[in-house]
């Protein structure tokens, strides 16, 4: 919060007045939280080699991930720890709405963190039960979407994409819908990382369109403008998504492929769950499905084998998530990684250009 300090400032030295402004703080922001992640990328690197927190392989993968076997995980820590500093400098740490972001983000990745601690512990990869992951989750969520929605005014209407006027008042149902699209986005990102920075840049490109999502629901001018729901203070999630986006691609510095460092499920889930809160805040839950669209077809890939294999016998794709299919289809890793990448900032694009189809 040292912005508001230097702000206070402005009386006796006019320049100091710029960081009054989202924009400004967004881009310091940005670079301060990248600066850090790129810098601390070695360092954190080589401690987890040094306490052998290493990824466990499947043996029943495709075979070629066999050779990925002892690399570092659990580097998702990174690019949280990357964040907090940029949120504590140029992040309103008074806003609700701020709170309730990190402490779903925060919160899953303590969830993430233990599930981690126990494949790396006993050396295999089911580590926590599905079950009590969920329902910790659930948990979590529900709480801080109650809290918004009782204590600070969070709105209980769901907006339908494409539909302006057209919009359904969920009341209290709505901590439940709200906690299943977090929960789900959560999940979803977990289930799409498998591959050496196929899950990061998505969640990038995601988060970077919910951060303008915010700061135009945050403006009251901008939000008339575009006939979407105004949410005031939203637009202090913007830095953060700033410094959300920077802290990955400085996670992707070391993750791209062939990958020193993988994220593990404390960066997949804090990150899903960073992009569950955020479209819950902003208004775009069912959004979501179209902005995230690579997430979603990841997980009803897995979705659909299972029913299909529980009722047929048979499964649909040769391997699931939908990326190990293609892999045993005979693509190279690199191909799948940047397609998925290609089509996640076309989803983004199209996501952004409801702004005015609404």
């Amino acid at each position: 919060m040292i912005y508001q300090l230097l702000y206070s400032l402005s009386d006796q030295y006019s320049p100091f007045n710029i960081f009054r402004y989202v924009t400004v703080r967004t881009f310091i922001s940005f670079f301060t939280s990248f600066i850090l992640c790129w810098l601390w990328g070695p360092y954190f690197i080589r401690r987890l080699r040094e306490n052998q927190i290493s990824q466990n392989i499947r043996s029943d993968g495709p075979q070629s991930h066999l050779k990925k076997s002892g690399t570092p995980t659990m580097g998702g820590g990174l690019i949280l720890v990357s964040t907090l500093i940029p949120c504590l400098l140029w992040v309103d740490m008074f806003s609700p709405l701020v709170w309730g972001v990190l402490l779903i983000t925060w919160g899953f990745g303590a969830i993430g963190y233990f599930d981690d601690w126990l494949k790396v512990s006993k050396k295999n990869s089911k580590g926590l039960s599905g079950k009590l992951r969920l329902m910790c989750e659930f948990l979590l969520s529900g709480i801080v979407i109650y809290i918004l929605v009782s204590f600070f005014n969070l709105s209980t209407l769901v907006h339908f994409p494409f539909l302006k006027k057209f919009t359904l008042d969920l009341g209290y149902f709505y901590v439940v819908f709200g906690a299943l699209v977090t929960v789900g986005t959560a999940n979803a990102v977990n289930l799409t990382d498998g591959l050496d920075g196929l899950a990061i840049v998505p969640v990038m490109i995601v988060a970077a369109t919910l951060g303008l999502f915010a700061y135009f629901a945050g403006h009251l001018g901008i939000a008339g403008y575009l006939g979407i729901p105004h949410v005031a203070g939203a637009g202090e999630l913007t830095p953060l998504a700033a410094a959300i986006v920077a802290a990955g691609l400085g996670f992707l510095w070391y993750n791209t492929y062939p990958a020193q460092v993988f994220m593990g499920d404390v960066g997949s889930l804090s990150l899903g769950g960073f992009l569950g809160a955020m479209a819950v805040i902003t208004r775009n839950e069912l959004l979501m499905v179209l902005l995230g669209g690579v997430f979603v077809i990841e997980a009803l890939s897995v979705i659909t084998q299972v029913i299909s294999f529980k009722l047929t016998g048979k499964r649909i794709f040769k391997m699931a998530p939908i990326h190990h299919h293609f892999e045993l289809k005979g693509l190279t890793e690199t191909k799948i990684i940047v397609r998925f990448w290609i089509i996640s900032l076309l989803l983004a694009v199209l996501s952004l250009s409801t702004l005015k189809l609404r």
